[in-house]
Parts: C-alpha cells; sequence; structure tokens
C-alpha cells in the first residue's frame, strides 16, 4: 500500500464533469488498497475570474482582503469534489489550507509556508476517509490571517503535504501527459521525458516551462520527495522527477516501466515570453555602480534573471548594464532606478518587452562537448539573431526577438534529437 498525495490543476477540475472524473479516479486509486490526500486548485479560471472582480470593486484592494477573496475558490472545488466522492460510497473530507495545517508568514499573495501540522489529515486517514485538501493557500503564524502562496502555490501545497506526511509520491495532474522535451503547444513534435532530476526540472522551471512551478520542485528535491507528472484525462504513465536518474529505487512500486536505463543528454528546450529587457545607459565605469544599480532593483522586489554589462568605451569612462526582469516588474523597476539615477550618475534607462529567453537544459551537458556549438548553429541556421547569453552548468539561455521564439525552439529541439514520431496531445489548453 502507498501513501499518495495528488494535486488536480484547474483544468482538472474546470466543470461538474471534470470533478466526478477526478473523483471516480481518486476512488479508484483508494480501492487500489493506497492512502490518497488530494490537493485541488480553483475550478478553471476562478482565480483570474475572482482577481478581475477584485479590480472592479478596487482598484488596489488590501492584501488581507484579497487574500480571503481568493482562496474561496479553491474551497469550492475541494467542497464539490469532497461531495462527489461521498457519492461514489468513500467516505471524503474537505480541508483549507490552514485546517490542513499549512503555517506560512504573513507575506500576502506570496506567502512562504514555514511548517506544516497535519494533524487532521493524519486523522482522516486513520479513519479510512480521503482528505482534500484547498491549494495555493495556508495560515500566517504570526497574525492568523488567511494567506495565498502566489504563482504555483497548489504544486507546492501538495509537495509540501507530502514531504510532512512521508509519502511514497507526489502527483501531478494536468493536461499534457507528462514533462515534454519542449512545450507541445510550441513544439507539436515534442517528445514526453520519462525520468528528469530535480536539477534539470528546476531549470526548465527558471527558464519558463509552466507544467511545474520552481518552488515545488525545490521543496521536492529539498525532502526527496518523488513528483510524478501526469494527465488527468488519459491514463499515461507520464514523468517521475526524482534525484539521481542512476538511482531509481524509489519508483520500484510506482513505476509500470520499472528502471529506465538510457538517460539522453539534453532534457528539454523552454521558452519565455514573460520577460522584459532593461538597459542602464551611460552607467559610469567606476566600483560599485553596477552593485548600486542591482541594490536598487532588488529593494522593489524585482527579481533579476540574465545580466549582461558591457566593455566601456575606450575613454569615455561609460559603460551599459542590461538585465532581464519579469515584465510586470518593469514599472516598478524603472521608477527604483530613477529615484538613484542622480547618485549613480547613469545616463537612461531603456526598456524592451519584445524578448524571448529560449533555453537548453540537460545533465549530460556536464560531460558532453559541443553543446554549445550544436545550440549556437541550430538559431543561426534558423536565422535568429542572439541579444544575451547566459549559462549554468546544465542550462544555456539567450535572448531573442519575441517574433522569433517558436523558430527558435523548433530548429533547437529538431537539432538535438528530441523530435518525436508523432505529435503530443494537449487535453486542456492551459499547461497547468
Amino acid at each position: 500500500m502507498s501513501l499518495i498525495v495528488a494535486k488536480f490543476g484547474g483544468s482538472s477540475v474546470a466543470d461538474a464533469p471534470s470533478v466526478l472524473r477526478v473523483a471516480k479516479r481518486v476512488v479508484e486509486a483508494k480501492n487500489a488498497g493506497n492512502q490518497i490526500v488530494v490537493v485541488v486548485s480553483a475550478m478553471g479560471d476562478t482565480t483570474d475570474e475572482l482577481l478581475d472582480l477584485a479590480q472592479q470593486i478596487s482598484p488596489n484592494p488590501p492584501g488581507r482582503e484579497l487574500d480571503m477573496l481568493l482562496t474561496s475558490g479553491e474551497r469550492i472545488s475541494m467542497a464539490v469534489l469532497a461531495m462527489a466522492i461521498n457519492d461514489l460510497g468513500v467516505e471524503a473530507r474537505s480541508y483549507t489550507g490552514s485546517q490542513a495545517g499549512l503555517i506560512t508568514d504573513s507575506k500576502h499573495g506570496r506567502a512562504r509556508i514555514i511548517d506544516v501540522t497535519p494533524s487532521r489529515i493524519l486523522e482522516a486517514l486513520n479513519d479510512g476517509a480521503i482528505p482534500i485538501v484547498a491549494g495555493f493557500q495556508g495560515v500566517a503564524q504570526d497574525t492568523k490571517d488567511i494567506t495565498t502562496l502566489g504563482r504555483g502555490g497548489s504544486d507546492t501545497t501538495a509537495v509540501a503535504l507530502a514531504a510532512a506526511l512521508d509519502a511514497d509520491v507526489c502527483e501531478i495532474y494536468t493536461d499534457v501527459d507528462g514533462i515534454f522535451s519542449a512545450d507541445p503547444r510550441i513544439a507539436p513534435s515534442a517528445r514526453q521525458v520519462p525520468r528528469i532530476t530535480y536539477d534539470e526540472m528546476m531549470e526548465l522551471a527558471a527558464a519558463g516551462a509552466k507544467v511545474l512551478h520552481l518552488r515545488c520542485v525545490e521543496y521536492a528535491k529539498r525532502f526527496d520527495v518523488p513528483i510524478h507528472v501526469r494527465s488527468s484525462f488519459s491514463d499515461k504513465e507520464g514523468t517521475f522527477v526524482i534525484a539521481d536518474l542512476e538511482d531509481q529505487s524509489k519508483l520500484v512500486n510506482l513505476s509500470k516501466q520499472g528502471v529506465i536505463m538510457e538517460q539522453p543528454i539534453i532534457a528539454g528546450v523552454a521558452h519565455d515570453l514573460g520577460d522584459a529587457k532593461i538597459t542602464v545607459t551611460g552607467v559610469p565605469d567606476r566600483p560599485g555602480t553596477a552593485a548600486a544599480i542591482f541594490q536598487a532593483v532588488a529593494d522593489a522586489g524585482i527579481n533579476m534573471d540574465m545580466i549582461v554589462q558591457n566593455v566601456s568605451v575606450h575613454g569615455s569612462g561609460q559603460t551599459d548594464v542590461t538585465f532581464t526582469c519579469p515584465r510586470d516588474g518593469v514599472a516598478h523597476a524603472e521608477s527604483a532606478l530613477r529615484d538613484v539615477q542622480g547618485e549613480i550618475g547613469f545616463e537612461d534607462i531603456l526598456t524592451d518587452s519584445n524578448i524571448a529567453k529560449i533555453s537548453l537544459v540537460g545533465a549530460g551537458m556536464r560531460s558532453h562537448p559541443g553543446v554549445s556549438a550544436n545550440f549556437f548553429k541550430a538559431i543561426a541556421d534558423a536565422g535568429v539573431n542572439v541579444e544575451m547569453i547566459s549559462t549554468s552548468e546544465i542550462r544555456i539561455s539567450v535572448v531573442t526577438r519575441a517574433d522569433d521564439a517558436k523558430k527558435t525552439v523548433e530548429a533547437v529541439h529538431t537539432a538535438f534529437g528530441l523530435d518525436a514520431d508523432g505529435q503530443a496531445v494537449v487535453y486542456g489548453g492551459t499547461g497547468r
């Protein structure tokens, strides 16, 4: 018997027929002899609709009240799924994040989990019931207010519960059959990856892959929780995210395919259209100016990704500093930099939102020469210009024009032999 934490995304519980299908799947897992804890997202586009409602009421709603509003979406999902499971003859009990023991800090809209005390979940399991937990939410340790976890919050809820319960696996159900070598909506020939490491998945998530959020993979790696990404619309096995492809012992009782010996050099190609590029021009070329620029951006709460500083023009004493950040943070970053322009002494700020980040990820890069050469040759052969470059031990990222994203992904995907014979199936449309 396995203890499974199963998370179902918004596309999996989008309407009444979908909820009934999930309920049947959960009961089948229970009847197969497993203990199962379910985590749910809000139904379909409920969260977006609630955000739109809040904006119609107030242009700047208080964080506490916005969290109270947004968490209602998951509470609807947990209640109706519990009803459906009870109608199938199995007891189900629904719990909010706070009732399930998800303790967070008090940062509304982007709270971090600091403890999990799942006593009520264990009580339900011991009674033979199926706990249904509202994802994306918790309760602040100091204020006792309801909080939301931000992007990927339901995935993080599921992994945190799996770690606290010492579950055998955390299953993440989405609208595709697993993790693919590229986004099937961009590269229809993308192939499913049966196994992938935490490190590779974190790089893909950070580079824009949307099937798993970076925070949940980091949490899983910290507590060595196997993640099983699969579709709620099919019975295909999906993809396991584990610590080490050389050691697949944790999958002995979980995988129908068993241990897979041959592992590819490249795990996948990711793209991100959500970033913008900011260039600070005419920066005095002296110690401390770059630090002052980045400190101003950090103080504004903006995460920077790729950074390039140009070589100063001989005799000018000036240089340019370019970095990328989330597009929705551009205005805040520019405002913060304008506030310190006089102090730093730079000339101007240029912004560009029409960019794409394309990344190649694979643990095999460590031991296989020529990966970079093949990557840039594929991009050049596609007629695409590279504007910025960034690397890690298992990743190469470039910035291109946004209009070139699709052909760049397809060219790189083909160049590294990642194309499948058929086309990937997307059952829903959100990728989550």
